[in-house]
């Protein structure tokens, strides 16, 4: 039944919780685990589940993303699978952005409504999991629902950062409470054993929605609701047969700094909750770049990406991102380093040397603890980043910090014996 399913990649808004890392970058196009970008997360997913009929939605600082979907997605001449961008875009009907995620699609139905589809799938663009879509839809086209909704078992605790689904002994939803701050024992839904032994017995929207063709239609034209956890989800549960598909694998909404970052960093793990070494790998672009090479370094719990020229004495806990250099003697601690676009010419570095300004990646002798560098950044020699007293909040030109995590921004210039 996949044929019959058309999906569209939520591309998210400004990003702002992300910030600095979408200063430059949409939410989707944002580096993750030193290789890939966060829309191939759902676009990995579709595709392993043989959903290849794919729409991306997105209106902040879409260049790197156009070209990160250009340069990876190609496809047979003779198959009509595509993975294509829609921008906000303005048409006799509609001179507005996209107001939200209702909006977004329904500024998108002409695009869609060229294709045969029975079914659209809606995803978000900034979360990391893996699911197989095929048992969701076919639990949908089963019960012969109008909208599915996917939803993961959650603890109390996590209960008002959520919208929250009640659902039957037949998995159908009958009341949703967005962000609830009370009230929780009337939301408690049948999970299964083991969910429930963990005391996860309260289901979590996971903003993936799976709907009907003709109904999504209707419930988008002629009127101007603009989100769908907000207005369209909480208005059809009383009109629609709308049905809660359960998910209890590993699943995570990295929309916030700390949760990226973390979410990163546990991908170090022995065994990660996140598997990228699974059959169901993520596709991204491929790049034929050199294998990595590492003198004198240790190596600890430590994902090491392509093009690398490593010469640290230790990295701990870290991800080091594509073309990344880091020089002699420098510790490296809790990172994610993206890493370069771009390798500098022996010309370049050694004008850098001649002039004792930094070198693209990370000098010698630096100390590097909880950070996240950005891409291209030029961190000198003997430089020292988090390793003192807990930093305050705020945004300090070349870096930001939150959550005592230093974010150096892209393209930033830290010069030797810095100490942030």
């Amino acid at each position: 039944m996949t044929s019959k399913v058309i999906c569209i990649v939520l591309g998210g808004g400004q990003g702002s919780r992300l910030s600095p890392l979408t200063a430059t970058r949409s939410k989707p196009a944002v580096p993750i685990a030193g290789k890939y970008r966060l829309v191939d997360i759902p676009i990995s997913n579709c595709l392993h589940s043989g959903i290849d009929r794919i729409y991306v939605l997105t209106q902040f600082n879409s260049a790197s993303l156009n070209k990160h979907i250009k340069n990876t997605y190609h496809f047979s001449s003779f198959s009509e699978a595509f993975v294509d961008i829609l921008a906000a875009e303005q048409t006799p009907s509609s001179v507005a952005w996209f107001q939200g995620t209702a909006d977004a699609v329904r500024q998108s139905l002409h695009h869609l409504a060229v294709h045969e589809f029975d079914y659209v799938l809606i995803l978000s663009g900034d979360q990391l999991y893996q699911m197989d879509f095929r048992a969701m839809i076919d639990q949908h086209i089963a019960k012969r629902a109008e909208i599915s909704i996917a939803t993961i078992p959650v603890h109390i605790n996590d209960v008002p950062g959520f919208g929250i689904l009640k659902t039957d002994s037949e998995n159908l939803v009958t009341s949703f409470v967005e962000k609830p701050k009370s009230g929780f024992d009337k939301l408690v839904s049948e999970v299964s054993p083991q969910m429930e032994a963990a005391g996860r017995v309260y289901l979590a929207s996971m903003g993936i929605y799976l709907f009907n063709r003709k109904l999504l239609f209707d419930l988008l034209q002629g009127n101007d609701r603009t989100d769908f956890g907000k207005e369209i989800i909480p208005q059809s549960i009383s009109k629609n047969k709308v049905l809660s598909y359960q998910y209890e694998g590993y699943w995570t909404d990295i929309g916030t700094i700390p949760s990226f970052f973390d979410a990163n960093l546990g991908l170090t793990d022995d065994i990660p909750e996140f598997n990228l070494f699974d059959k169901n790998h993520i596709y991204t672009r491929a790049r034929m770049l050199p294998p990595s090479k590492i003198s004198g370094t240790l190596l600890e719990k430590t994902i090491v990406s392509d093009g690398c020229i490593v010469n640290a004495s230790r990295i701990t806990r870290s991800i080091i991102g594509v073309r990344t250099r880091v020089g002699f003697e420098t510790i490296i601690e809790n990172c994610y380093v993206m890493g370069s676009d771009n390798y500098q010419t022996l010309e370049q570095i050694e004008e850098s040397h001649l002039s004792k300004s930094p070198i693209m990646g990370i000098g010698d002798r630096c100390h590097i603890k909880n950070a996240i560098i950005d891409k291209n950044t030029f961190i000198g020699d003997d430089v020292q980043i988090n390793c003192g007293e807990k930093l305050e909040n705020g945004d300090y030109g070349t870096y930001t910090v939150q959550d005592g995590i230093v974010i150096i921004k892209k393209r930033a210039v830290i010069v030797n014996g810095t100490i942030i």
